[in-house]
């Protein structure tokens, strides 16, 4: 019987992530489906995960860059919000069996000092308000069949989050030109590749003020701590047991990611 509505698809997805079982693509049903309607499906589901313990602790922005939203047809990036359940520390080791179809990926991540609300939050007002950057490697997976996803989906699929890894190190932006942070990205010692923080909506400081500005018209602000991550700098990697990725960041240092599992 096909899901028919927000509350629906939210379960679905909840069980999803549940039972590590994926299910199809929402569009396939319904192909008239696009990015409000994944939101409405998302605000359904985060307070099914918020009911098992976890806890919002900042937000993700993903389709940063113009050949991921040219992949999806879109232009514009989206958002959902990063769980406390899902952060790892530099140098952990990271179950593969946590996920379905895992991929990682290489961004920046930002640490809010100050509240930020939006409307017209500006690229100087997220800078004042962002107390550090830090190295980090996002891990995105995707609780829809074969990674088959069409806007509706990802939205709704919490931006297809899957967990994060952060450094320790929190590097303050006031002399920082975030657009220039290079990176690299190895596997087990291997290049894999490379990307400059240009690649995340032109700056990473401008991700912070769009986020800003969409939440802000959802009644919604930024909160001191919130962890920000900018969307990746290259194209997504998958992850297999025994992989060590370590992410090298101009300014900002190393981030190392262990993957476990069968």
């Amino acid at each position: 019987m096909p899901v028919t509505d927000a509350p629906a698809k939210a379960r679905a997805l909840y069980e999803a992530r549940r039972t590590r079982v994926p299910i199809p693509p929402f569009t396939d049903e319904d192909p008239s489906l696009g990015m409000s309607d994944g939101y409405a499906i998302q605000r359904e589901l985060v307070p099914l995960l918020l009911a098992d313990g976890d806890r919002v602790i900042g937000y993700k922005v993903g389709l940063t860059s113009k050949a991921m939203q040219r992949m999806i047809g879109v232009d514009s990036p989206d958002y959902g919000p990063v769980l406390a359940s899902t952060v790892y520390a530099d140098g952990d080791d990271v179950p593969v069996e946590r996920f379905i179809q895992p991929k990682i990926e290489a961004e920046i991540v930002f640490v809010l000092g100050s509240r930020l609300a939006g409307p017209g939050v500006g690229i100087t007002d997220a800078r004042r308000a962002i107390a550090g950057a830090a190295a980090a490697m996002e891990i995105v997976d995707s609780r829809i069949q074969d990674w088959r996803i069409k806007l509706a989906d990802t939205v709704a699929d919490l931006a297809s989050n899957g967990a994060v890894a952060t450094s320790s190190r929190l590097v303050p932006v006031d002399d920082l030109d975030t657009r220039l942070i290079g990176m690299t990205l190895t596997r087990n010692g291997e290049l894999v590749d490379t990307g400059a923080g240009a690649a995340a909506l032109g700056d990473p400081v401008a991700v912070v003020a769009w986020l800003a500005n969409v939440l802000g018209a959802e009644g919604i602000a930024l909160e001191p701590g919130h962890l920000i991550m900018t969307g990746a700098l290259h194209a997504a990697v998958p992850m297999n047991p025994g992989d060590v990725f370590r992410a090298e960041f101009d300014r900002l240092g190393p981030v190392t990611v262990r993957v476990t599992g069968a």
